[in-house]
């Protein structure tokens, strides 16, 4: 997963406003709890997360399933308290406990096995504090079904081409996505990549169900960038969820 995605992955999240969002989910953390001050970014990507939320002060674990966007994760370091970790998030293994796990821009539906998302919850819920937030964001049913579906998109950027075509599968709600890179260095020759990955859309019932057996409650779920109810055509869905067991 992401093996080539990992270079070309902060260019194309170049749209992405890691701060506005880092200042959201620390406006729910203040909310609910508290702000963390050992947080884990499951599923960290690039990194993105982990460096705004350590330029809050806060001391971050960012694990990621990928040796290719860890790399590029850790070069962006900087000095800032950050650990980063190679672990599949259904086998998290952590020296001691968090007080505040994260996990964002869909990845959770990246797990497309339920069995394997039950687990991630459990191990989250193993390795956080008593009484402390888990916050994660995922894609919703609708937008599997009417955004992402069966379409296919382009993404044109100065030194990028990406093909980005989808093919949903109602009957197990999984969407597999082909991503087809162009991407040059010196505006004349271009090199060729490919990748594949799968998203699964969850219904509530799915995930309120994996978190209730993982010892958590759901406190909250908002509409993405929000704190209003989802609605039919909410596209991403943030959870707040306290451990309580």
């Amino acid at each position: 997963m992401y093996s080539s995605f990992s270079w070309v992955y902060n260019s194309l999240m170049g749209d992405v406003n890691y701060n506005a969002r880092t200042e959201y989910i620390s406006a729910l953390f203040k909310k609910f709890d508290r702000m963390p001050t050992l947080l884990l970014d499951l599923a960290c990507g690039t990194g993105g997360f982990s460096n705004c939320f350590a330029n809050k002060g806060v001391s971050v674990i960012g694990v990621d399933i990928s040796p290719e966007m860890l790399s590029v994760a850790r070069e962006s370091i900087n000095g800032r308290d950050i650990l980063y970790l190679c672990q599949n998030a259904a086998e998290l293994d952590l020296y001691g406990t968090v007080d505040g796990v994260i996990c964002c821009m869909d990845s959770i539906n990246h797990i497309t096995d339920y069995n394997e998302l039950c687990e991630t919850f459990k191990k989250v819920s193993l390795f956080l504090e008593k009484d402390r937030l888990f916050i994660f964001d995922v894609n919703t049913l609708y937008k599997h079904e009417q955004v992402l579906g069966n379409n296919t998109f382009v993404i044109d950027e100065d030194d990028i081409y990406c093909v980005w075509d989808n093919t949903y599968d109602s009957d197990n709600k999984i969407t597999a996505i082909n991503l087809d890179f162009f991407r040059t260095l010196d505006g004349e020759n271009y090199i060729r990549t490919e990748d594949y990955i799968e998203e699964r859309a969850y219904t509530d019932e799915e995930l309120e169900s994996a978190l209730k057996n993982a010892g958590f409650e759901i406190l909250a779920v908002y509409a993405e960038m929000d704190e209003s109810p989802i609605k039919p055509d909410t596209e991403r869905a943030f959870y707040v969820a306290r451990k309580v067991k």
